[in-house]
C-alpha cells in the first residue's frame, strides 16, 4: 500500500508554510528531498515548503506515483484564518497548482478565467472523480489529464456549481476558451472525454452525455529521423547509461514510460525477449531484442548495478526521471549537430518506419508497438521512404 502524505498549512519561523506529514519511508524521503524548496524542520520534525514557493503541481507530479496526496488541509477555512491568509489568495494558489498538476495551461490572466475561483464544493467533486478513477485502475497519466480537464471547465464556468451546468456551457467553453486560445484538437477531445465520464459517474446535472460531441480528428504524420541521424545521436553520448537508454528506445520502439518502468526481470537474455508490463491500455507485450542489445545491457549492468529499476536516478532504488531523459536527448541532438526539435517519441516513430522500410509486415509492427488498432500503425506507410521513392512522377515522362 502506498504511504499517505498529508499537506497542512502552518507557521514556521515567522512565515506561512505547507507541512508534509507522513510516516517515515526511505523512498518517500528521497522523493521529498528532490522537491524544489522542500526543507526539514528539526523543531517540528516534518518536511515543509515555504507558502510563497509552494507548487501543488510539482508536488503531485513528483510524489503521486509513490504516495497518496491528502491536500484537504489546504482547503480548510479555519486553517487559513489562523494563518491570516485570505481565502481568495489561497484558492488562487491551489487552483494554480491544480492546473499545473493536470498538465493544463490555464492562464489566470486570460479574461475568460481572470478572477474566477473554483469553489470548495467543485474541488471536492474533482477529488471524488480522482478517487473514482483510481478505484477503476486508470493510469496516473489519465487521472492527471482528466482531472485537469474538468478543473479547466469548472473554473471557466465559476462561480456556478457543477450541478448547474449544461451542454450549452460546454459549447461556450470550447468556443470562447479552447478555440479562442488556439488549444489543440486532441486537448478538446480530452475535455469531452473527461466531461462524459465526470458527469456520468460523479455529478447529476442537466448535461446530456450522449450529445457531447468530439471534434473531427487531425491526421498528422509522425516525425521520423533517418538511420544516419539516429546513429549520430547515439554516438554523441559519452555516458554509457544515457547511450543505453536511448538505444533501447530505438532498438525496441519503446515509449518513454515503458523504458523508465523496466526492471531486471523484464529482460530475458536466453530467449532474447523484452517483456513490457502494464503499458498503455494496461497491455503486456513481448519484443525481441538482438544479441547486440543484450551485450550492451550486460555491460551497462556490470558498470552501474541498478538495485530495483533497470535505469535508476542518482538515488539508488528510484527510477530515472522523465525530465532528465528528455534533457539527455536534447544534449545529444546539440552534440550531433542535428537542428530538428526531436523528442524521445521520434525514436519510436523512427523504429516503426525503419522496420517497415526493411520489409517487416505491418501486422508484426502493430504487435511490437502495442497498437490496439491497425489503423494507428498504418500511418507509418505515409512516411516510409521505400514506398514513396518507388512512385514515379508523370513529370518525368514529359
Amino acid at each position: 500500500m502506498k504511504p499517505r502524505v498529508q499537506l497542512q498549512k502552518g507557521r514556521h519561523r515567522h512565515q506561512d508554510v505547507v507541512f508534509l506529514r507522513f510516516e517515515k519511508d526511505r523512498s518517500l524521503v528521497d522523493a521529498v528531498k528532490a522537491l524544489r524548496h522542500a526543507r526539514w524542520s528539526d523543531t517540528q520534525r516534518h518536511w515543509y515548503i515555504p507558502g510563497e514557493k509552494f507548487d501543488l503541481g510539482q508536488l503531485f507530479n513528483k510524489l503521486s506515483p509513490i504516495a497518496y496526496i491528502d491536500y484537504s488541509g489546504l482547503k480548510k477555512a479555519e486553517g487559513l484564518t489562523a494563518l491570516g491568509v485570505q481565502r481568495s489568495q489561497s484558492d488562487k494558489r491551489i487552483n494554480s497548482g491544480f492546473s499545473e498538476y493536470s498538465g493544463a495551461s490555464m492562464n489566470p490572466t486570460r479574461p475568460e478565467t481572470a478572477g474566477k475561483i473554483l469553489s470548495v464544493h467543485n474541488r471536492e467533486h474533482i477529488n471524488t472523480f480522482r478517487l473514482w478513477m483510481q478505484h477503476k485502475r486508470y493510469s496516473q497519466s489519465s487521472i492527471n489529464t482528466y482531472c485537469g480537464a474538468i478543473l479547466q471547465f469548472l473554473t471557466f464556468c465559476a462561480p456556478r456549481q457543477a450541478e448547474q451546468l449544461s451542454n450549452e456551457d460546454m459549447v461556450r467553453f470550447i468556443n470562447e476558451y479552447l478555440i479562442a486560445n488556439g488549444l489543440s484538437f486532441s486537448y478538446q477531445n480530452q475535455i469531452v472525454n473527461a466531461a462524459k465520464l465526470f458527469f456520468k459517474e460523479i455529478v447529476k446535472s442537466p448535461v446530456e452525455i450522449n450529445k457531447l460531441e468530439r471534434p473531427r480528428r487531425e491526421h498528422k504524420l509522425p516525425n521520423v529521423l533517418s538511420k544516419e541521424e539516429v546513429a549520430a545521436i547515439l554516438e554523441a553520448l559519452p555516458n554509457m547509461k544515457h547511450r543505453c537508454m536511448l538505444s533501447l528506445i530505438y532498438a525496441c520502439g519503446l515509449r518513454r514510460s515503458e523504458l523508465l518502468n523496466l526492471k531486471h526481470g523484464n529482460v530475458d537474455s536466453r530467449r532474447g525477449m523484452l517483456t513490457i508490463r502494464n503499458a498503455k491500455g494496461r497491455k503486456d507485450r513481448l519484443i525481441p531484442i538482438s544479441k547486440k542489445v543484450i551485450e550492451m545491457l550486460r555491460s551497462y549492468y556490470k558498470a552501474y548495478r541498478p538495485a530495483v529499476w533497470l535505469f535508476e536516478g542518482q538515488t539508488k532504488g528510484t527510477p530515472y526521471s522523465a525530465e532528465s531523459l528528455s534533457k539527455v536527448l536534447k544534449n545529444a541532438l546539440k552534440q550531433a549537430g542535428i537542428k530538428k526539435n526531436a523528442s524521445l517519441h521520434w525514436l519510436r516513430h523512427s523504429y516503426a518506419t525503419h522496420m517497415l522500410e526493411s520489409g517487416v509486415d505491418l501486422r508484426f509492427i502493430q504487435e511490437l508497438l502495442g497498437h490496439k488498432s491497425s489503423k494507428t500503425t498504418e500511418i507509418y506507410t505515409h512516411v516510409s521512404m521505400k514506398s514513396l521513392q518507388n512512385i514515379k512522377s508523370p513529370f518525368d515522362d514529359l
